[in-house]
C-alpha cells in the first residue's frame, strides 16, 4: 500500500471536506466517462492544440513490463466485450482505459485499490505503488511528446463539485502524473453542469463530440473524462483511383454487405500463423505508429480471440517478413459504445461500485462510489483521411501488371485491428471488425 494513502486514509478524521453538507444517508457518485474521440488515417497532417510538456522520471523496471501488463489486460477486456456484445463490432482504446483506471487507483484505499490494480494486471506485492504511478507518468510523457506527422494526445479531466475540497496532494498528483485538467463544477445545476462539460469536451475533441453527457445526476460529485486524440498518415498511402466500390464483404454464413475496397501491391511485413490460423499484416505509419490487422480463417475467429495476449503480439513481431503482396483493405467508418462499468465490474472492480467504496485518498472521508462508467470510440480508415486535412498532391507510381506471383491479403471477412504506439510498444486501440458498414 502507498504511504500517500495510508496517511489519507489514517488521517481522515483530521481532514477538511464540505462533503458534509450532504444527508448522510445520500450517496455520492463518481461519473466515470471513458471517451476514445477520433482516429484517422490520414496523408496529412496538421499541428493542432496544445503541447504538453511534462517532467517525466527516468524509465523503471515497472515501465518495460508495462506494455505487456496492459497488452494483457486490453485482451482480457476485448474478451469481455465478445461476449457482451456477441457479433458486433468492437473498438475501444485500451491504453486510455489503463491510465484513467490507475489514475483513479490513486485516490483509493485498502480493497478498493487492490481490486482496480489487480483488474490491470499489476500486484502491490510484487509493485510498488509507487513505481506503478511512475510507469504510468512515464508512459503518458512518452505518448504525449510531439512528433512530426503523428498527432498524438492523451489526457483527463476531473469535474469537481464545488462544495467538495479533494485532497491537494491528490490534485497536484494527477495533474503532474497523469496530465489532468481539473474544474470546479456546480452539480446541483445539472443543465449548467452538462453543458460545461460537453462544451468542454466538444474543444478537446474539435467538434467531433457533441453532447457527451445527457444523465447526470443531482447528487453527482464528480466526473472524470479521459480522451484520446490520433492522426496519423499511412507509410505507404493509397490511390483512391484503385479503390472498387461494391465490393462483396462477409458478415456471416448468409449476409453480405458492400464496401469500397482499397487496393495496394506493396511490401508489408506480414506471416501466416499456422497456430492460430489467421494472417497477419503490419501496416506502418508514417512516424512511431503502426496498425496489425489480423485475419483469421473460416470459422475461426474465436480460436484467435481466445488465444491472444503479450506473448501472441511478442511471437508475431519476431516473425513478421517484409515481403511484396498484392492488398486489399476496406475503407470504412465504425463506432463502438461499451457498458464499461458493468465489465470492470465483472473483471474484480467491485468494491468501487458498492456503498463501501474507499476513495479516501482522493477526498479524504467515505462516501464516494462510481454510478456510471461508459466508454466511446470513432475509428476512419481510408486513403489520405478526412476532407477537413489539408491533404498535398500525392503521386502514385504505375503498379506492376502481373499481380499473380505475389501473395494476395483480401480483408473480405471479419478481422481484427490493433493500433500501436512504436516507442512504448502500448495498444492504443483494439477492435473487431465485423460489419463495416455498421454505423
Amino acid at each position: 500500500m502507498s504511504k500517500r494513502c495510508i496517511f489519507s486514509c489514517s488521517e481522515e478524521r483530521g481532514l477538511h471536506t464540505d462533503s458534509d453538507h450532504f444527508p448522510s444517508k445520500m450517496p455520492l457518485f463518481l461519473y466515470l466517462a471513458l471517451l476514445v474521440l477520433e482516429l484517422h488515417c490520414a496523408s496529412s497532417i496538421r499541428s493542432e492544440g496544445k503541447v504538453i510538456t511534462c517532467n517525466s522520471p527516468p524509465k523503471n523496471a515497472t515501465f518495460y513490463k508495462m506494455s505487456s501488463i496492459n497488452a494483457d489486460f486490453a485482451f482480457n477486456l476485448y474478451r469481455r466485450f465478445t461476449v457482451e456484445t456477441p457479433d458486433r463490432n468492437i473498438f475501444f482504446s485500451p491504453v486510455s482505459i489503463s491510465a484513467a483506471l490507475a489514475m483513479l487507483s490513486f485516490g483509493a484505499c485498502y480493497s478498493t485499490q487492490i481490486q482496480i490494480l489487480e483488474s490491470l494486471g499489476f500486484n502491490l506485492t510484487d509493485t510498488p505503488m509507487a513505481e506503478i504511478q511512475q510507469g504510468f507518468q512515464h508512459l503518458i510523457c512518452s505518448l504525449n511528446i510531439p512528433k512530426k506527422e503523428l498527432e498524438l494526445q492523451m489526457g483527463n479531466t476531473l469535474f469537481i463539485g464545488k462544495q467538495l475540497k479533494p485532497l491537494a496532494q491528490f490534485l497536484d498528483d494527477v495533474k503532474s502524473l497523469y496530465a489532468t485538467e481539473v474544474f470546479s463544477t456546480d452539480f446541483s445545476n445539472v443543465s449548467a453542469a452538462q453543458q460545461l462539460i460537453n462544451s468542454h469536451m466538444e474543444k478537446q475533441t474539435k467538434g467531433e463530440v457533441v453532447g457527451l453527457i445527457q444523465d447526470l445526476k443531482p447528487n453527482t460529485i464528480m466526473v472524470l473524462v479521459n480522451y484520446i486524440h490520433f492522426k496519423a498518415q499511412w507509410a505507404n498511402p493509397f490511390d483512391p483511383s484503385k479503390t472498387e466500390e461494391g465490393f462483396s464483404f462477409s458478415v456471416d454464413k448468409t449476409t453480405t454487405v458492400k464496401v469500397p475496397m482499397m487496393h495496394q501491391m506493396e511490401q508489408y511485413y506480414h506471416l501466416v500463423d499456422t497456430e492460430l490460423n489467421c494472417t497477419v499484416l503490419q501496416m506502418d505509419y508514417s512516424k512511431n505508429a503502426l496498425a496489425l490487422f489480423v485475419l483469421p480463417k473460416e470459422g475461426q475467429i474465436e480460436w484467435v480471440e481466445g488465444a491472444m495476449s503479450s506473448k501472441t503480439l511478442k511471437k508475431w513481431n519476431r516473425l513478421l517478413q517484409k515481403g511484396w503482396i498484392d492488398l486489399f483493405v476496406p475503407k470504412f467508418s465504425i463506432s463502438a459504445t461499451h457498458d464499461l462499468g458493468a465489465t470492470i465490474l465483472k473483471m474484480g472492480i467491485q468494491d468501487a461500485f458498492a456503498d463501501n467504496a474507499n476513495f479516501r485518498g482522493l477526498m479524504g472521508n467515505n462516501g464516494l462510489k462510481f454510478s456510471k462508467a461508459a466508454h466511446k470510440a470513432v475509428l476512419h480508415i481510408g486513403e489520405k483521411g478526412t476532407e477537413a486535412l489539408l491533404v498535398p498532391e500525392v503521386r502514385f507510381l504505375d503498379q506492376p501488371e502481373i499481380t499473380l506471383l505475389h501473395p494476395i491479403i483480401q480483408f473480405d471477412r471479419s478481422f481484427l485491428l490493433l493500433i500501436l504506439e512504436k516507442s512504448t510498444r502500448s495498444i492504443l486501440f483494439l477492435g473487431k471488425v465485423v460489419n463495416p458498414m455498421e454505423v
